[in-house]
């Protein structure tokens, strides 16, 4: 059985999450208020989920989702991490996050500074342009006409083809932009890609071509 290390219980941590465990996925999931804070939303997931510190979620993962406010990205478990993907769904929000001057000029990305924070891992970027209820809700079988999809970017070609297949399972497909250097093309700063509504992967590509970075 395949565990996920949830570090960050929010929305958006919290819906796959629950996608996760319809999928016969193991849930180890944490948040910064500890596991105590954590009951109710494990007994809706049932026997699958326990609720841990963020080192253990990170220990016990076989691969981990990182869903915490970009401006705690640095209190993301790297040590446990090692040699794993980690699956970055942040966007940048300054009036949230504060400014990043990197991110604000142009010489970082939001995945770029968590791949740099856990450089023995393998991160790649991922459900940042979708709302939280829409993860469970709005996939689709594999060739489904107009099928929805997602972006991703990862320096790894393995967490690519990783994410990809993972995606699927949540019924989506994929548009890769590259590698994180160009993740700015679906991040806040990437109009057109930056959206939550739904693109094709056909309308998605189109979009992060037309990007231009401000």
């Amino acid at each position: 059985m395949t565990t996920i290390g949830m570090i960050g219980a929010g929305q958006i941590g919290s819906q796959i999450a629950r996608g996760a465990v319809r999928r016969g996925y193991d849930v180890v999931i944490s948040n910064s208020r500890g596991p105590e804070t954590l009951t109710e939303l494990v007994n809706e997931l049932g026997p699958s989920a326990r609720a841990a510190t963020a080192p253990e979620a990170a220990a016990a993962a076989d691969f981990a989702v990182v869903a915490v406010p970009l401006k705690n990205y640095e209190q993301v478990p790297a040590e446990q991490l090692a040699g794993k993907f980690v699956v970055d769904t942040n966007n940048y929000d300054a009036d949230r996050d504060g400014h990043i001057d990197a991110i604000d000029h142009g010489t970082a990305t939001v995945s770029g500074l968590l791949q740099e924070h856990l450089p023995e891992s393998k991160v790649v970027k991922a459900f940042n342009l979708i709302l939280a209820p829409d993860i469970t809700t709005d996939g689709t079988p594999k060739g489904t006409p107009n099928r929805r999809a997602l972006a991703t970017a990862s320096d790894y070609p393995e967490a690519i083809a990783f994410i990809t297949a993972f995606y699927d399972e949540f019924g989506y497909d994929t548009v890769s932009s590259g590698g994180l250097d160009t993740s700015w093309r679906f991040d806040r700063d990437g109009d057109p890609a930056y959206t939550v509504a739904h693109q094709t992967a056909d309308q998605l590509a189109a979009n992060l071509a037309r990007a231009e970075r401000t």
